[in-house]
């Protein structure tokens, strides 16, 4: 059945129907399987995928790479927790390597973004060290490609 979330995950507004069709299974076989995955946490959420680029939206995304001291008892489960709370961050990973946690803020501007880093994220007692990376421009996110890559007549990039 994980062909099921497979398909959900390239296509989120795939109905039970159409996936019981592409499987070859019973509608209700799969609406059954849909709301145990919903119900037991495997399927958290239904998102559309947005190229922001192409609104009048304007918003900033930045990776911060951050650095902590873990919590006697609960070690990072604590810090990110708390960090849980703040609507700027969109995502929250553990990472193995050179630093803890990785972030992915959203703000209006750069100096939006580097003040929540400045004043909200570099004071926790916790935090050792963050580095902040700006996004400059999405190329595929999720699995999905933005926009095909224009033709560079230079040719002096062989990919």
């Amino acid at each position: 059945m994980d062909t099921i979330l497979k398909l959900l995950e390239g296509d989120g507004r795939l109905t039970p129907k159409a996936i019981a069709a592409m499987l070859s299974l019973p509608e209700e076989d799969v609406k059954k399987k849909i709301a145990e995955y919903e119900k037991n946490g495997t399927i958290v959420g239904y998102q559309a995928l947005i190229d922001w680029d192409k609104t009048d939206r304007e918003i900033v995304s930045a990776v911060i790479e951050v650095k902590v001291t873990p919590q006697r008892d609960r070690g990072f489960d604590k810090i990110a927790e708390k960090l849980l709370g703040y609507p700027e961050i969109t995502s929250i990973c553990l990472m193995s390597g050179g630093y803890d946690l990785q972030l992915i803020i959203e703000g209006r501007t750069l100096r939006e973004v580097a003040q929540f880093v400045a004043m909200k994220l570099a004071p926790m007692e916790c935090i050792t060290s963050t580095a902040t990376s700006f996004v400059l421009k999405k190329y595929k996110d999720k699995g999905v490609v933005y926009a095909a890559p224009e033709e560079d007549e230079r040719g002096n990039c062989p990919v």
